[in-house]
């Protein structure tokens, strides 16, 4: 964690009420830490905070943290948290794309794809700014992996909003969706808004949306069978009474093999064979 706190006051968050204004770790903090966490064997690391995307230190931004970490001896993989979009401007994604470590995935804020939603939440972005900043890093990250987060039934959110919502999320082709159905916080400027949505009405948009995210999910996955990549073994599970060693590629897809070796730990080339179950993929080495 390099950044707490928060400026934005989005009108459904609690958040910079609860944790404060942002603020950052020093450079030479974090560095230190990275070389502890090198030292005792780790090889991923991820880069979080509350909102990230504002990381400042006297000036160093979130581009120089992620620069910093590419130079650190035994890091070999660096994924970041969730990015606003206003981060994503042609000079961070120009550096971000020299970036030897960095993992091609990005949990991308969105919350709404209708640009009415976006101004009553006080987001500050359109939703076809958003999907411009997505092609920015398209332009420079061969085959990104999108994840982002929606909410459904904000306040005032009509059918034709959520439908609009929903088109959106389908044009910018996300790796994975997570889906939240819109909940009042005490003290927030949506909890006082008029025109709250039934809860029922919550439930059904939230089962659509997570049914589109699921196919979403389903092609970005199903375009990989083929394919060399590697994964990061973390763990062995038993499926189905047969082993497997589990890990992630650099974007974030779950891979197991069928392998007795000790993986944990190890970063090993595979190539993809098919859906093991919804969630995990089959490969071999």
């Amino acid at each position: 964690k390099i950044q707490d706190g928060c400026n934005n006051f989005c009108s459904y968050c609690i958040i910079p009420y609860a944790r404060g204004r942002i603020r950052s770790r020093t450079m030479e903090s974090i560095k230190a830490e990275l070389e502890r966490l090198s030292a005792s064997g780790f090889k991923e690391i991820v880069l979080t905070g509350i909102n990230l995307s504002c990381y400042d230190d006297n000036g160093k931004k979130l581009i120089d943290v992620i620069e910093m970490a590419d130079n650190v001896n035994g890091i070999e993989r660096i994924r970041l948290g969730s990015l606003d979009p206003e981060v994503v401007t042609e000079d961070f994604v120009e550096r971000l794309g020299k970036v030897k470590k960095i993992c091609p995935h990005f949990h991308f804020s969105l919350q709404s794809g209708c640009d009415k939603t976006l101004k009553a939440m006080n987001r500050h972005y359109t939703s076809d700014e958003y999907y411009e900043k997505c092609q920015l890093i398209r332009k420079y990250i061969d085959n990104p992996a999108f994840t982002t987060d929606v909410i459904v039934g904000f306040p005032g959110e009509t059918e034709e909003d959520y439908i609009s919502s929903r088109e959106f999320v389908k044009k910018d082709k996300f790796a994975e969706l997570h889906v939240f159905k819109y909940s009042k916080r005490d003290g927030t400027v949506a909890a006082k808004m008029p025109n709250q949505i039934d809860e029922k009405i919550k439930t059904l948009r939230s089962e659509d949306l997570i049914k589109t995210g699921e196919e979403l999910t389903k092609e970005f996955r199903q375009a990989k069978i083929g394919q060399d990549t590697t994964v990061l073994f973390e763990e062995k599970i038993l499926l189905d009474n047969k082993e497997y060693w589990v890990g992630h590629t650099v974007d974030y897809i779950k891979i197991a093999v069928p392998e007795k070796e000790n993986l944990e730990g190890q970063i090993r080339k595979v190539n993809v064979k098919d859906f093991l179950t919804n969630e995990i993929m089959l490969a071999t080495m």
